[in-house]
């Protein structure tokens, strides 16, 4: 009879996403990540089969953690809040952020920019930013796109240590690009 482990595989990803924050995924092994919980290399083995499994369980996880917990009903406050959600994590949790976001993360890289509206429009989002902006649905999904290019780049520079600048200063730069897009997007649509 096989032994029952008292490890859950939850204390493990718990555990390792504590130390991923920290002190970033390299600093996570099997010897380093059993140490962190107090119990032998055997519960991580037992739940994850290799190292890979691991990460991949791991990035789950972290994307989990990671999402933003309110949704407000105003799709334009909606998508700020995702992209707050983003700059906080690039600011308060670098290591998460290049985790998830950069170089290391076995489930979100490589994207194609048509992944993101994907991801966006899960709550139908580019149909009410388009409704609440008065631009067609395209030309919606292209301001969110830029937004979240624009976006993604200030948090990697925040995440790497180029930039420094605070939550708020980094938002407001966000806000006022996005303002920029939406405004050329018009510009644009009242032309044709």
């Amino acid at each position: 009879m096989a032994r029952k482990t008292t490890i859950s595989k939850e204390i493990i990803l718990d555990s390792a996403l504590k130390m991923l924050i920290r002190d970033g995924y390299s600093s996570i092994n099997i010897k380093t990540l059993a140490a962190e919980i107090g119990c032998s290399t055997q519960p991580i083995a037992w739940h994850f089969e290799n190292m890979e499994s691991f990460r991949k369980a791991l990035a789950l996880y972290a994307l989990e953690y990671s999402k933003p917990k309110r949704k407000p009903k105003d799709a334009i406050k909606q998508f700020e809040n995702l992209g707050k959600s983003f700059i906080k994590m690039a600011v308060r949790e670098p290591n998460l952020f290049c985790f998830l976001y950069l170089d290391i993360s076995p489930n979100v890289m490589p994207y194609k920019l048509n992944d993101f509206s994907l991801r966006i429009d899960e709550d139908n989002m580019i149909s009410r930013i388009a409704e609440q902006t008065g631009l067609s649905e395209s030309k919606a999904a292209s301001c969110i796109q830029n937004t979240i290019v624009y976006s993604h780049g200030l948090a990697t520079m925040i995440a790497s240590g180029a930039l420094k600048v605070s939550e708020k200063k980094a938002m407001s730069m966000i806000k006022k690009a996005s303002e920029i897009f939406v405004i050329g997007e018009r510009l644009n649509q009242n032309e044709k």
